[in-house]
């Protein structure tokens, strides 16, 4: 066993990494890792900073991806993906995650976010050693939908329709549902239609799984991404939103529950989705686990 770290590459690990999260999945129950759509859904997020990918570290056995350290878009906090039979490693990453993947606060301190697994008595421990302090209410729940047979019929109000991308891909009219859907002020600022153009550049993306809810006048109501996960069967809900104007008329759960039908019919035996909120609950998710956030803050030397 010769294991070594080095940074991580865009160019080179991104499939790697990919590929690492899709191995060390599990099937409709407790997992460590990321589901694989998460990892392409950060790399083409508008949030994430391309400049800091080098500060995600990559552990390797062999040449073998056995451990990973990542932020999700930026500095300031951090994950741990590791293989199963390799949980010796969790002091050395959790050591580089302290030294590298800090952010600085306004008042120049140097602050951290964990993100670790609520069963992960051995990582919570060594945080807990290193002086971070659990965020008791803010666990973060990965939630599932098992599918049902037959699946239930999807019912809108009148003058409303379910669509795709690929029906139609305006920019503008998804940049509206995205920004006031997710509780911005007024109407979206127009440079914010390249941010829409990047999401949709992962190599899974699928303009026909992202679901639209029309509205009478033409606009987005609702939105719905979806993503497919091939080797998993797994369907994996990022992000859903509602114009407040539409809202609490059953159009989020509609496409919802249309990318859910659509991924089901190409394979998925369940779909997941990183919350636990009632809105999910009402449509039939059940929450399976969490991670909580573990912080500490100390002086930036």
């Amino acid at each position: 066993m010769t294991i070594t770290n080095r940074p991580y590459s865009i160019a080179k690990d991104f499939h790697r990494v990919s590929q690492f999260l899709l191995d060390t999945y599990k099937h409709g129950g407790i997992y460590p890792n990321w589901e694989e759509s998460r990892w392409q859904y950060m790399h083409s997020h508008p949030f994430t900073i391309p400049e800091q990918a080098y500060k995600i570290r990559l552990w390797e056995d062999d040449g073998a991806i056995v451990g990973v350290v990542s932020h999700e878009g930026r500095a300031g906090e951090a994950f741990f993906f590791e293989h199963p039979d390799y949980t010796c490693l969790k002091p050395e990453m959790l050591q580089y995650a302290e030294q590298n993947l800090f952010s600085v606060t306004s008042e120049g301190m140097a602050r951290l976010v964990l993100h670790i697994n609520a069963w992960d008595e051995d990582l919570a421990r060594l945080a807990g050693d290193a002086g971070f302090s659990r965020l008791e209410d803010k666990p973060e729940w990965v939630s599932l939908f098992a599918m049902p047979e037959p699946f239930p019929e999807i019912t809108l109000p009148q003058g409303f329709r379910l669509q795709s991308l690929a029906d139609e891909n305006d920019l503008h009219k998804i940049h509206r549902v995205m920004w006031r859907g997710f509780n911005h002020p007024g109407e979206p600022p127009e440079d914010g239609i390249a941010d829409r153009a990047k999401m949709q550049t992962s190599p899974n993306f699928r303009h026909d799984l992202t679901i639209v809810t029309v509205a009478p006048n033409g606009d987005y109501a609702s939105i719905c991404g979806m993503w497919y996960e091939k080797q998993t069967g797994l369907a994996y809900v990022e992000p859903v939103a509602t114009d407040p104007t539409y809202r609490r008329m059953g159009l989020g759960k509609a496409a919802v529950l249309e990318g859910i039908r659509r991924c089901h019919e190409l394979g998925a035996t369940h779909a997941i989705v990183g919350s636990g909120q009632v809105f999910y609950q009402d449509i039939g998710f059940k929450k399976m686990f969490c991670s909580y956030q573990w912080v500490k803050e100390w002086a930036n030397h």
